[in-house]
């Protein structure tokens, strides 16, 4: 599977296949080869509406008796699920193949690539912002109910899986489940566009991320189309741009996406009713379900957990909804996992988990096999480089409080001075970058862009250790492991001379600086969880509200969850700022009604405090696991 950019963004190559066409005026897709092993039918599959969407279906010619259906459905162009010339069905589907023995079908959306009707990039529910009487819950429904009535062989069975905007879309499959749906995969799904995945990080905007994926997918119906930018560099590119909204000049009326994001900078009931989490208090039918989270997914790293806890709460017998958890980018479960930049595993992490945990979950709920179900949760533990299976997500640990102490210095202790502080001044006009530059955004045509955007959350934090408007705490080094599993939460006092401020936190494990192999981890600073915050939704996400100058205020901001172990020699480190350009816009830091269209004069410099007394104690509480 691919992330939503890195499937837009390549060039759709036209396949070939063996077919049989089914009400499809065009011409298809290959001619047929005699040695195939499986074909390819092409089909229009009509929806309640009479809309038809363009399907693929892939059937193995030799099967053993009747066949689970294995359904994706994207937005991404169904046709690249065969772009690969081969008569062998498992080197067509790579490492998906899964050894084989399902019906792989694969569709394109309402008003993508060769579906009709109109497209709405992460179509609502049926409701007050779509009042239509069709959503993706109901062109799933309607699928899966020809799938079972109009496939030759198929079991009657059929799960559904996708990667990112496919996984949102096999959630949305989950809202109200056909009886023929037996189970569900949703990799590294995006959930929360608002809270933590795509368009925002708890209100700090991503702009040049959604201006790329809005271009690509809503200037043409059928093909990529990629931004032509003037210079490559784009955190020189976008600083010189001005706020978010100037970047809507190079748009028009067919990019939707962008107009909503312009109007709707907080949370509001837009985007709850996206909010994929949010669809399953009362779930008709619990279908089988194993969501799968990367640590460092780039792209939308709230989803899962927060999808596998709203359905958790109603797996009362602990044997239908499960967690499997990589050291992985969006998307790297079905790549090579034995590394992620410059961090190394031991071994093929995604490998592992697919012949370990996704293969016995679907050959057990979609071919009804006698085997074991996976464990409830199974994370791979980083810093030990090992898999884990837990009963529950989070496991039974205890909460310890990690405080920021004088002199730079961090203690599970809570300090002791009356008043104490640590300042830094944060100018809009030389934010601090996310990643190492050149910042050469999102083409996942460019191997150095894709590559440096699948690694950005593991590069070295030394990039930007040492800048004055990046404040740093670090402990003494280990005596003995530490093991934090789950949520992070930053408990944040701080204040500033301006009226709005984001402020970054970031947990880091600091390698040892040692003349031994492997040299290039030699104080190596790890960031094991890190985000961003809006100081204009502190106390509320619906309502922005001003930051008062020069008094300190509390802050409460969720971290991505960690399965992480600190060993003994190592430190940790956290890390504060206020700006992460430009995969995150620039606060003004002086408020106004919308950051999308702040004027230049709003942009200005201030001091920012962040306290560490007695009284203002700042902290990370973490889940520590006490267990041997």
């Amino acid at each position: 599977m691919m992330s939503p950019l890195r499937r837009v963004a390549f060039a759709a190559v036209v396949a070939l296949v063996a077919v049989q066409p089914v009400e499809m005026p065009s011409q298809s897709l290959r001619e047929a080869y005699p040695r195939d092993e499986f074909t390819v039918r092409e089909a229009m599959v009509p929806m309640r509406d009479g809309v038809k969407l363009f399907t693929l279906i892939l059937t193995p010619k030799q099967a053993a008796g009747p066949l689970p259906v294995l359904l994706e459905r994207t937005p991404y162009d169904a046709s690249r699920a065969v772009s690969t010339s081969s008569t062998r069905l498992s080197v067509t589907r790579g490492a998906q193949y899964l050894g084989g023995g399902y019906v792989f079908v694969v569709q394109d959306l309402r008003g993508r690539f060769r579906s009709e009707g109109d497209y709405a990039m992460y179509r609502v529910p049926r409701g007050t912002f779509n009042t239509s009487q069709t959503d993706e819950t109901t062109d799933a429904w309607d699928t899966i109910d020809w799938l079972v009535k109009n496939v030759p062989g198929n079991s009657g069975k059929v799960g559904v899986w996708g990667t990112s905007y496919p996984g949102w879309l096999t959630l949305a499959a989950l809202r109200d489940p056909h009886p023929a749906l037996a189970a569900a995969v949703p990799f590294n799904p995006v959930v929360d566009v608002w809270k933590a995945d795509d368009w925002f990080h708890w209100g700090a905007f991503r702009p040049v991320y959604a201006f790329d994926f809005i271009y690509m997918m809503e200037t043409r119906k059928g093909i990529v189309s990629q931004y032509p930018y003037e210079i490559r560099d784009i955190y020189s590119w976008f600083l010189a741009q001005g706020p978010a909204a100037e970047l809507g000049t190079r748009l028009d009326a067919r990019h939707e996406m962008w107009t909503r994001l312009m109007a709707s900078p907080s949370y509001g009931p837009y985007w709850r009713d996206c909010a994929a989490d949010r669809w399953f208090d009362a779930p008709s039918r619990l279908v089988p379900t194993l969501h799968v989270h990367g640590l460092w997914d780039q792209e939308d790293i709230y989803g899962s957990p927060a999808a596998y806890a709203a359905l958790e709460k109603h797996d009362r017998g602990n044997d239908l909804n499960f967690f499997a958890v990589g050291p992985w980018y969006h998307g790297q479960h079905f790549a090579d996992g034995d590394r992620l930049g410059a961090v190394t595993f031991d071994e093929d992490t995604a490998k592992r988990f697919r012949e370990d945990v996704l293969a016995p979950f679907l050959r057990r709920f979609l071919k009804g096999e006698e085997v074991p179900a996976p464990a409830p949760v199974t994370a791979f533990e980083t810093g030990a480089n090992r898999w884990r299976r837990f009963d529950r997500w989070p496991p039974t640990s205890e909460t310890r409080r990690l405080y920021l102490q004088p002199g730079g210095r961090l203690a599970f202790a809570p300090p002791s001075d009356a008043a104490a502080s640590t300042e830094y001044r944060s100018d809009p006009a030389k934010p601090v970058p996310n990643a190492p530059r050149p910042h050469w955004g999102f083409n996942y045509e460019i191997p150095a862009s894709i590559a440096a955007w699948r690694r950005w959350l593991v590069e070295d934090q030394r990039f930007v250790d040492g800048r004055p408007d990046v404040a740093t705490w670090v402990s003494e080094p280990l005596a003995e492991p530490i093991t934090i599993r789950g949520p992070v939460t930053a408990k944040l006092f701080a204040e500033t001379t301006g009226t709005d401020a984001d402020w970054v936190v970031k947990l880091i494990d600091v390698f040892p600086d040692e003349d031994v192999p492997p040299y290039e981890m030699s104080g190596y600073e790890l960031m094991v969880s890190a985000d961003i915050f809006r100081g204009r939704y502190r106390e509320s996400l619906d309502e922005p509200r001003p930051l008062t100058p020069n008094e300190v205020l509390a802050y409460s901001m969720p971290l991505p969850i960690v399965n992480h172990t600190f060993r003994p020699g190592h430190r940790l480190m956290v890390q504060v700022q206020s700006t992460w350009f430009p995969l995150y816009d620039r606060n003004p830091q002086t408020f106004v009604p919308s950051i999308m269209t702040a004027p230049a004069s709003a942009y200005t410099a201030q001091r920012h405090r962040v306290h560490h007394s007695a009284v203002h104690a700042t902290h990370l509480e973490l889940l520590v696991d006490t267990r041997p």
